[in-house]
């Protein structure tokens, strides 16, 4: 599949840099905006109701949009009814409720009340913004919302120091531990916070195993290329993903990318790792530089604006639309089997979201592959083989 235009899903009245997929609400929720630029473009955490119509056709409402102030959401993940936004330095916590009107009021008194009980024991840090906002934050009050809806409410939960960066301080990627009970972040200090078993890429040309604070291997993934010399790729990301058919197997998917930028560019590779042992086990190109798992496929997107879909087991590319969005994929969100016990991928093998920095987001849909059952593919065997015994025997009679 070539360059072409696709519809968009939704379209957001700023940047987007960030989407995720709640399964247990059916919510999108995407996020950005123009960070703390005097420009108008404002910055926002919006919920989205996604709707497939006729198993093909798939249509998103804005049902919330959360106005987060100064700071766009680079990043954020999402577990539990709880948003990690990553905004500048910090990493904002936020609790969010589909509910009715009625119980929206009244959760939001709860919150208050019990907000105000403990909030002289909570500690969180960052810098202090205009407006007493850090007071806001620490007590759990509910923040302002511009899009006043009654079926999305957001509670300000706390806020922490995730990068201590002194120049510019930007936290870059926060995720959830599997069972959500510990939270990681890293930014560009260098420092990962709050994590037990890591794997960690940078621009010095490693791909690191962590324990702990210990260092417990390196990654080589040239070990699958040889034919290529050291210090021409570096990582760009990396993910871990389940195996589809092995209960608690892991994979890990690395990206590499080309480390000086040239005219005419090199193309990017993908390696698969076994999640236990860290050996690699497959490399293929793929020209990306963005990678998210859902353990049968892989979504990749580029700074050009292209998305793929491959499948993790063989890398193989199944998908590929060249400049879907025409600038950087930000982000992409696999959609889960159903959504509040609906099916969501229709007639779909698989389906995936993607933002970008134009404000756009797009569904990404691979039909179901046709297939035939065995019985018929050994019917249509052994008429081909008694075919060509009746034309030997034709030819050359007596050859039976």
């Amino acid at each position: 599949m070539g360059k072409r235009r696709m519809p968009d899903l939704y379209r957001a009245p700023f940047p987007l840099y960030s989407i995720k997929v709640d399964p247990k609400t059916g919510l999108v929720i995407t996020a950005g905006g123009g960070g703390a630029s005097k420009t108008g473009i404002k910055n926002a955490v919006q919920f989205l109701d996604l709707q497939l119509d006729g198993g093909h056709q798939y249509n998103a409402s804005l049902l919330h949009s959360h106005d987060t102030d100064t700071r766009a959401t680079m990043n954020m993940a999402i577990g539990n009814g709880v948003i990690a936004a990553g905004q500048d330095g910090t990493c904002s916590l936020m609790k969010f409720k589909h509910c009715t009107p009625k119980e929206e009021g009244k959760a939001a008194a709860e919150d208050a009340e019990n907000s105000m009980q403990r909030g002289n024991a909570r500690h969180r840090g960052g810098k202090r913004d205009k407006g007493g906002r850090d007071e806001a934050a620490a007590s759990g009050d509910m923040s302002p919302m511009k899009d006043e809806t009654a079926h999305i409410s957001v509670t300000r939960l706390a806020e922490v120091q995730s990068d201590l960066n002194p120049k510019d301080p930007l936290q870059k990627v926060v995720r959830f531990s599997p069972d959500l009970s510990l939270l990681l972040t890293g930014g560009t200090d260098g420092h990962i916070r709050v994590w037990e078993h890591l794997v960690t890429v940078g621009r010095d040309f490693s791909c690191s195993v962590w324990s702990g604070s210990q260092l417990a291997m390196g990654l080589k993934w040239l070990e699958t290329m040889p034919q290529i010399a050291e210090k021409i790729y570096r990582y760009m990301a990396c993910r871990f993903g389940k195996v589809a058919d092995q209960k608690g197997a892991l994979r890990l998917y690395t990206v590499q990318i080309p480390h000086k930028r040239v005219r005419k560019p090199p193309p990017c590779y993908l390696t698969k790792w076994d999640g236990k042992s860290f050996l690699p086990m497959l490399t293929a190109p793929c020209g990306t530089e963005f990678d998210s798992d859902c353990g049968t496929f892989i979504g990749l997107g580029t700074v050009t604006g292209s998305v793929a879909i491959y499948i993790a087991f063989s890398l193989q590319k199944l998908y590929y639309v060249q400049e879907s969005h025409g600038i950087v994929v930000t982000d992409l969100a696999f959609l889960p089997d159903s959504l509040k016990g609906k099916n969501i991928k229709g007639n779909n093998e698989t389906a995936m979201l993607s933002v970008a920095v134009d404000s756009r987001c797009q569904v990404h849909a691979v039909p179901n592959r046709r297939s035939f059952p065995i019985w018929l593919v050994l019917f249509f065997c052994g008429l081909m083989v008694v075919g060509v015994v009746l034309l030997l025997q034709y030819l050359f009679p007596g050859f039976i």
